[in-house]
């Protein structure tokens, strides 16, 4: 079975055969959790979970959920060796759940390259090619999971905040704050890094002015710029505090035209 790996901020969320989710606040690092082993499930693939330092040592009230409220998912396993391959995917590219043992359906693990149907080793360069391409392509449909975007403000406008992780609360109050004082500025919060929400792409495109802010010395920016075309601008914030709203409305001022009144 996979395991979920938790990993720090500092780590850059790139193209690749797995998925990333974020955090956004302390409470929100359950439900973050509980999202990434379902979608480990589902698909049969290794999900990281980014947290950092800020969420680790911050705090906020938390309703302890009941367990018959929160989103129910199953596992199934096979237990049928007839015509059973290794390989063999559902509709969401996904193998059969085995549980190790079972008689007829045991399998090689390890390291090496396997055949893309029976799951004996293989050396064969173009498997090879396949199985990679085959990974990433069950990463990609990882982005049906996505939710809403997490939007505060129009959908079009000036200026558009992109944040991920625990920036969360200090770019929304700037965001908010600034909209109160008449700049035409919105923000969206990321939950998924990889595969990127596919309502990102035609969002930041309505936008004149795409701001990155980030506890680091620029990793989604360099995802934006690459994945969606467009050009976004950093903010880097690497002192080991985290941003502050007046820091944030001072960027939001510089960018951001007031509405005429």
């Amino acid at each position: 079975m996979y395991l979920i790996a938790m990993r720090t901020a500092s780590n850059a969320a790139k193209k690749q055969s797995d998925g990333v989710i974020a955090a956004m606040t302390p409470a929100d690092c359950f439900y973050a959790a509980i999202e990434a082993v379902r979608v480990a499930i589902k698909y049969m693939c290794p999900v990281f979970v980014l947290t950092d330092g800020y969420l680790a040592n911050g705090a906020e009230p938390w309703l302890l959920p009941r367990f018959e409220d929160l989103e129910k998912f199953r596992v199934y396993f096979r237990s049928d060796p007839n015509g059973y391959n290794v390989y063999q995917r559902d509709e969401n590219m996904a193998r059969p759940w085995v549980r190790p043992g079972t008689p007829g359906l045991e399998h090689r693990i390890g390291g090496l390259e396997k055949h893309q149907l029976t799951g004996n080793i293989s050396y064969d360069p173009e498997n090879h090619h396949l199985m990679i391409k085959t990974r990433q392509a069950k990463i990609d449909l990882v982005a049906r999971e996505a939710r809403e975007l997490i939007l505060n403000g129009p959908d079009e406008g000036e200026l558009l905040l992109v944040g991920w992780g625990s920036t969360y609360g200090a770019i929304t109050q700037a965001t908010t704050e600034m909209r109160r004082r008449g700049h035409k500025v919105s923000n969206v919060h990321l939950r998924w890094l990889n595969p990127l929400n596919p309502r990102l792409g035609p969002l930041v495109k309505r936008f004149k002015r795409v701001l990155v802010p980030e506890m680091n010395n620029g990793q989604l920016v360099r995802i934006l710029r690459s994945e969606l075309l467009v050009e976004a601008e950093g903010l880097n914030k690497i002192q080991g505090k985290p941003f502050k709203v007046s820091e944030l409305c001072a960027a939001i001022e510089e960018r951001a035209p007031k509405a005429k009144v």
